[in-house]
């Protein structure tokens, strides 16, 4: 699927915290995020109670709980002030990686539907209610016919201002703050970083923009990829026969 370009005019605001540093250097690693210890107690309501607000989302839509998709969706910053990961080297050796104090930035507005294996996202300028209006309207035509998503995402301002326009095949659902474990989006951006995004220098913005569709078009021509994010048992565990979700 291809990443879509836009630019988005408007006041801009800041991105959510970049995911820390990679805990390792293996290449093509993939570890899940550490939970934020302040948010423990939230994530696991938030689980105990993800099945019933299923059922209701479904009620109130007026579709069939077998037809809901499960998305979870974030933004990263990635800029000529990139990060720097750990590298393979001989033993007694350091290993040399390049670094940029240039400040040029854009956004990735990603979103991935682990048990489907698919994503979509937007490279954008600013993180405002118009790029996110734009990042909605590319999710929602990501959503299978006749489907209804259920999009999870932070608390962040542009999530959920009452200015953004909601496609009719998606519902909000907003996560509990500091709960950073319970977002696929989480490792996704730590895989990006560790194994396409760092150690490298970007001579501009436009090679910024370039690389960072390469990198996501990359990751949704691989959904096993996206699957291996796990399914978040809290999310899948449920569906039951009584449910209506295989």
């Amino acid at each position: 699927m291809p990443v879509g370009l836009g630019g988005v005019s408007g006041h801009g605001g800041q991105a959510d915290p970049e995911p820390g540093a990679a805990r390792h250097g293996l290449p093509e690693a993939l570890c899940p995020a550490a939970p934020s210890r302040p948010g423990r107690g939230r994530h696991c309501a938030f689980q105990d109670t993800f099945p019933a607000l299923l059922e209701e989302i479904a009620h109130e839509r007026s579709v069939e709980p077998a037809t809901i998709e499960i998305w979870f969706a974030d933004e990263a910053r990635v800029g000529q002030k990139n990060k720097i990961t750990r590298r393979w080297a001989e033993r007694g050796t350091r290993p040399v990686a390049p670094r940029d104090q240039h400040t040029a930035s854009t956004y990735i507005f990603g979103a991935v539907c682990p048990k489907e294996g698919k994503g979509a996202a937007l490279v954008l300028p600013y993180c405002n209610t118009k790029a996110m209006d734009l990042h909605l309207a590319e999710i929602a035509a990501a959503v299978a016919p006749g489907a209804h998503a259920v999009l999870l995402l932070d608390q962040a301002g542009w999530h959920l201002s009452g200015k953004v326009a909601v496609p009719p095949n998606i519902t909000l659902v907003p996560l509990p703050p500091k709960c950073p474990a319970l977002n696929p989006m989480e490792n996704v951006w730590e895989f990006m970083r560790d194994n396409w995004l760092s150690n490298r220098v970007f001579r501009s913005y436009e090679v910024i923009v370039d690389h960072c569709c390469d990198t996501w078009n990359r990751l949704v021509d691989q959904p096993w990829r996206i699957m291996s994010l796990r399914l978040r048992d809290w999310a899948y565990g449920f569906r039951s026969a009584e449910f209506g979700i295989g």
